[in-house]
């Protein structure tokens, strides 16, 4: 049995990515005052006396996306609500209700849901009457917090766990054998790769450029192991950052790099290896990462280049990881996508195997004696 599923719902700016982040102790999810900043579902752990429960960040439900990703965004949000076993019904006590917190409220009650109503930022006590409104929603009353302040945070801990209970069983989630970062320029295809591993449509993919705004952390079940692929926003130079959550994506994505077993060096076969491709590749390399540059869209590129002569090519432009191995992939239709996983497994087991004094001796010896009669 999986763990107890939590999903955060409201609607945008609200602060339900900071209720996240104050419930972990810890950012987990970019917060910022642009409505719309989180699409996809973001989830952590959650724990106390070795019972722990998921906790899921949705995108702002309702919103008008300039990018077009409104259906997108609200399919990922059913999806989280499907699975949870209590939903954390986000309003703006600051706001009062809004048509649409009531549209929000007849959702919850279509799906017959357990709810536990959530009035964020009440910054102090002043503000608490202002609650008694949100009982018309249907779902009882709504625990003040602040999210801002950790007004609050213990009680809504207590109740969660209360709510949760009868499904809580001792023992944390399983820890992965590997994580692996996927990383690569805008509309390289990251999120695609992704849901062929998943198996599922679990990071949104669109046309639009810059989908992926966060670092997603996916948990994967594969042949009874948990591993974790990080999806990552598109990396691009500093000077085109139009604001400041791409500044933010950027720096998560680089941050998922550091913090990745394994780094999936997503490069589009339609493209031309870019600046922004040469700076992540030498951050990969200083880094000393176990790597896999991962040639995709390789169907609509195959009958211009064969595989050595893009492989000469891309040695050629990216020196630096000239170590890593080279994958073919079509992610739409999860073309190569397992050999690469089978290969990420079999590197992270080689740099992980430790050799002993004695053997790594023996080779310097070896090493030593081929420069010294080169020199002679």
């Amino acid at each position: 049995m999986g763990l107890p599923v939590v999903t955060i719902i409201g609607r945008p700016n609200v602060g339900k990515s900071s209720l996240l982040n104050a419930l972990a102790g810890e950012m987990i999810s970019i917060v910022d005052p642009t409505a719309g900043v989180t699409r996809d579902r973001v989830s952590t752990f959650i724990g106390r006396n070795e019972k722990f429960f998921e906790l899921i960040d949705t995108g702002g439900y309702g919103i008008v996306d300039s990018d077009r990703l409104s259906d997108h965004i609200e399919g990922q949000i059913l999806q989280a609500i499907a699975s949870a076993d209590l939903v954390l019904f986000v309003v703006d006590i600051r706001e009062g209700i809004t048509p649409l917190d009531a549209k929000i409220a007849e959702l919850l009650r279509k799906h017959d849901l357990n709810v536990q109503g959530v009035a964020n930022k009440a910054d102090s006590g002043r503000m608490f009457s202002a609650a008694g409104e949100f009982v018309r929603l249907g779902f009882g009353e709504f625990l003040c917090v602040s999210a801002q302040n950790n007004l609050n945070k213990a009680v809504l801990l207590d109740r969660i766990f209360e709510r949760l209970e009868p499904l809580l069983v001792p023992g944390a989630p399983p820890e992965p054998i590997m994580k692996i970062a996927i990383v690569g320029k805008r509309n390289a295809g990251k999120s695609s790769i992704v849901n062929a591993i998943a198996g599922s449509e679990r990071v949104i993919v669109s046309e639009v450029p810059g989908t992926t705004r966060d670092a997603v952390d996916v948990r994967i079940e594969k042949d009874g192991k948990t591993l974790v692929v990080i999806d990552t926003a598109g990396v691009r130079k500093k000077g085109k950052m139009a604001n400041d959550i791409e500044f933010y994506s950027n720096v998560r994505a680089t941050k998922s790099v550091k913090r990745a077993d394994v780094v999936w060096f997503l490069i589009d076969a339609t493209e031309p290896v870019s600046q922004p491709d040469k700076v992540l590749a030498r951050l990969i390399a200083d880094e000393y990462k176990t790597c896999i540059i991962v040639v995709n869209k390789w169907d609509l590129a195959k009958d211009v280049a064969a595989t050595g002569d893009y492989e000469e090519y891309l040695t050629k432009m990216l020196p630096s990881l000239k170590y890593a191995p080279i994958s073919f992939t079509t992610a739409t239709v999860g073309k190569n996508v397992q050999s690469t996983l089978d290969l990420s497994a079999e590197l992270f087991k080689q740099a992980t195997t430790e050799i002993g004094t004695g053997r790594l001796n023996k080779a310097f010896e070896i090493i030593r004696s081929e420069r010294s009669g080169v020199r002679r």
